[in-house]
């Protein structure tokens, strides 16, 4: 066998909500200084595993230091081809932990191992994790599930090499926020839950409608949501990346819903940032507003209109659609409806999206990724024409290697290097970096930007008539993601358009968009100067989002039975 490579990570990892539940450590965690002695014998495949320096005989013995920020890890460059063994040590906690917690709370500490080791001529590639031990018995059990599950791999190339010129952010997580405890939780919900109610009252026209007391109760207000807050400390150390690479970063949001359940009126608020001084209860308060300027919608008939998609759908566009559609596995898996298009356009020429994670101030900002690379630019779509990809590095590696590269991507060589740079690898799982997964590919911050942006009166103006459509729900493709067709449905925030202004609410669940990506960002017709940090469900990356007009959209009128019932 020739010799391994060698991978430690670590992470702290606390994800928080509230109202709905409290879920994280009630102190805050040290961040560590030190990692396990990572010098492992006894492996269960009969072999003695130790530290490795590339090049030299398998065998020969390098003990790791156990400090976190030294590392005796040779960086001479390694011969092409050799087996890969990739330990990691990852330490992360959801839902609780320690003495002290809610009886239903718990505790995981974990380590991610891969081993990837060279049987004759094929590479084989195992993942294994463990969740609850961090000392040498924790990585020999990790190891060795790593080593029951290997499978061949002939794709894998090397673990990730070091970038030039290093992460740009540093020292740019907010040391409140990282502190934060859960009684601090718990006030920020309920900052929430007041500024809700206090709009709830605030409101001529529902005491209007309500006439009393009592009526008032009959109009079923309902307000619900969340507050969550991230904390997150990783550590990535490797032979191929010598030099350990750390990173703190910290993000709250909040999303709350609003209804006047008896009137059929329903709105949303959010809020995204990385400051706890900058979090208010606004998303509750513009909740409550926009559910009761919804009350009493109008349906609509179907066919093609002009829609005004504001952020939070631009949003669940990018993350559902067009995020999948310029990741490199797509392209690798022929999957995209972008396939062979690197270089030409894509969309309407008033359209730019990039994604940039190396950004101060932004939610999704991180210093470094899962892989110990610097995050940074990538631009996807300038101005209509696509010049880029999202990627990880074993993700560039295989593409660059396919013999149908030019088929997949469009064009090969240089311009293929350059639109695949690995910047958005990231372990993400169930909220945030876990270590229970391999690195996959992920969007950080996702700026949309127009190239002659307008303000909202004017866009409406441009429009005449349509719909303004302010949520959407349950976005998905259907006949897979490179046929483009997808489908998604209104249900709150969202006017009929007409002489150019929001003339009338629409009604809630009653519209459904039935149309191609490809389509839409072809006939996009305007975009707004104003964007907002806008969150979407199950996702980690941040929408820097306008409104944003297209034309000819297909609209469905559904649950017209509704109405029958009375």
């Amino acid at each position: 066998p020739r010799a391994p490579e060698l991978e430690v990570g670590g992470n702290v990892r606390r994800i928080r909500s509230s109202p709905d539940g409290l879920r994280g450590d009630p102190t805050v965690q040290p961040r560590p200084s030190a990692l396990p002695d990572l010098t492992i014998e006894g492996i269960p495949d009969e072999r003695v595993a130790k530290v490795v320096r590339p090049g030299r005989e398998t065998g020969a013995e390098e003990v790791a230091s156990d400090e976190l920020g030294q590392s005796p890890i040779d960086d001479r460059p390694r011969p092409p081809g050799d087996c890969l063994e990739e330990l990691g040590v990852d330490r992360a906690t959801d839902d609780g932990s320690d003495l002290g917690d809610p009886p239903s709370a718990r505790r995981e500490c974990g380590r991610p191992d891969e081993d990837r080791l060279e049987d004759g001529l094929r590479k084989k590639h195992g993942f294994g994790s463990e969740a609850t031990d961090l000392g040498p018995a924790g990585v020999e059990r990790a190891l060795a599930r790593a080593r029951r599950g290997a499978v061949a791999d002939p794709q894998f190339v090397s673990l990730p090499r070091p970038a030039p010129g290093g992460p740009a952010l540093a020292g740019y997580h907010d040391p409140a926020l990282m502190a934060l405890d859960d009684a601090g939780l718990v006030e920020a919900g309920w900052r929430v839950v007041q500024a809700g109610l206090r709009a709830f009252l605030a409101s001529s026209r529902l005491a209007q409608l309500a006439g009393s007391d009592e009526g008032l109760r009959a109009l079923g207000l309902i307000l619900g949501g969340d507050v969550t807050v991230l904390q997150e400390r990783i550590a990535v150390v490797s032979t191929a990346m010598p030099q350990v690479q750390t990173d703190e970063s910290t993000i709250i949001t909040s999303f709350v819903t609003a209804m006047v359940e008896a009137r059929a009126g329903k709105g949303s608020g959010w809020w995204a940032g990385t400051r706890l001084h900058d979090f208010t209860g606004e998303a509750g308060a513009e909740a409550a507003r926009q559910a009761v300027e919804t009350v009493d919608g109008e349906r609509v008939p179907g066919g093609t209109c002009t829609v005004v998609f504001g952020p939070q759908p631009v949003a669940d566009l990018v993350n559902n659609l067009i995020v999948p559609a310029c990741s490199a596995g797509a392209f690798y898996t022929s999957s995209t409806p972008f396939l062979g298009r690197l270089g030409r356009p894509v969309a309407s020429p008033r359209l730019t999206l990039y994604d940039h994670g190396a950004l101060p101030g932004l939610a999704g900002s991180k210093a470094i990724t899962c892989e110990g690379l610097p995050t940074g630019r990538t631009d996807l779509i300038r101005e209509g024409v696509l010049v880029g990809c999202l990627s990880n590095w074993y993700e560039t590696q295989r593409l660059l290697r396919d013999p149908a590269l030019g088929v997949k991507l469009g064009v090969t060589g240089a311009a293929a290097e350059a639109a695949l740079v690995p910047r958005n690898g990231f372990r993400f799982g169930s909220g945030g970096r876990h270590f229970d997964t391999v690195p996959g590919v992920a969007a950080s911050n996702v700026i949309v930007e127009g190239t002659e942006p307008v303000t909202l009166e004017e866009l409406l103006r441009r429009v005449g008539d349509g719909l303004y459509v302010g949520r959407i729900w349950y976005t998905y493709p259907i006949n897979g993601l490179r046929a483009g067709d997808f489908t998604c449905t209104v249900v709150g925030d969202s006017y009929v358009i007409r002489d150019g202004r929001l003339a009338a609410p629409l009604r809630p669940n009653t519209v459904r968009i039935n149309d191609n990506i490809a389509t839409v960002l072809g006939n996009v017709l305007g975009l707004t100067k104003d964007r907002r940090a806008t969150i979407v469900w199950a996702a980690d990356e941040v929408v820097y989002a306008p409104a944003l007009a297209v034309e000819g959209v297909r609209v469905e009128p559904i649950a017209g039975f509704v109405d029958a019932l009375g």
